[in-house]
C-alpha cells in the first residue's frame, strides 16, 4: 500500500491512506527534490518501509507487524556523512561518529519505521534516518521525517502489515 503525501491548506499536511487523511508533520525544511545532511527537508520519492522499531518498555510491538524490533539502549543511527561505512545505518552505542539515539526521552521514537531513503546504497552527505515516527503533540517540523500521531501510526502500520511506502510527490517540493 502507498501512503501519499498530500499538502493542505495554512502549511498542514496529511497521508493518505486509501482515501482517509491523516495528519502528519514533514520536515521543517519544508519538501526538497536535492535532500542534503541537515537542511531539515523531507526528500521527494517514493520510499519502501524497512524494519519497524518500538519501544517495548512503553507499549506492545506494532500489531499485524511482522519482525517489529525491540529499541535497547545501545541502538544508535549514523548521520556523519565523515563515516561512509556507516553513514545511514543503524550502529551499536557507544559509536564514536555522530549519531542519534533510537532510545529517546520522549516519545517520538516509541515507534519508528526506517524508510528505504538513500540506504541502497548510501550515499554520504544525502540525508539520513528519515524515518516515520510519532509526532509530537503539535505537529512541529522533524528534520526530515515524516510524523503521526500513535494511534494513526499504528493503524497505518497494521493496515499495510509493514509493507508499503510513503510517496512524496516532486509537486510538493
Amino acid at each position: 500500500m502507498d501512503l501519499v503525501l498530500k499538502a493542505g491548506a495554512a502549511g498542514i499536511y496529511h497521508l493518505d491512506m486509501n482515501g482517509e487523511l491523516l495528519r502528519c508533520a514533514i520536515g521543517k525544511g519544508g519538501v526538497r527534490a536535492d535532500k542534503r545532511e541537515g537542511d531539515g527537508a523531507t526528500p521527494v520519492g517514493r520510499f519502501p518501509l524497512r524494519r519497524i522499531f518500538y519501544r517495548r518498555d512503553r507499549l506492545a510491538p506494532p500489531p499485524g507487524c511482522r519482525a517489529a524490533i525491540e529499541i535497547t539502549p545501545d541502538q544508535g543511527w549514523s548521520d556523519d556523512p565523515a563515516d561512509p561505512d556507516n553513514y545511514n545505518r543503524l550502529v551499536a552505542l557507544p559509536y564514536q561518529a555522530s549519531h542519534e539515539r533510537l532510545m529517546r526521552e520522549d516519545a517520538v521514537y516509541d515507534v519508528v519505521v526506517e524508510l528505504g531513503y538513500n540506504d541502497d546504497p548510501p550515499v554520504p552527505g544525502r540525508g539520513s534516518a528519515i524515518f516515520m515516527h510519532v509526532a509530537r503533540p503539535d505537529y512541529s517540523g522533524t528534520e526530515g521525517c515524516i510524523a503521526l500521531a500513535l494511534p494513526d501510526l499504528l493503524r497505518v502500520l497494521e493496515e499495510c502489515g509493514g509493507d508499503g511506502a510513503i510517496v512524496v510527490p516532486r509537486d510538493l517540493a
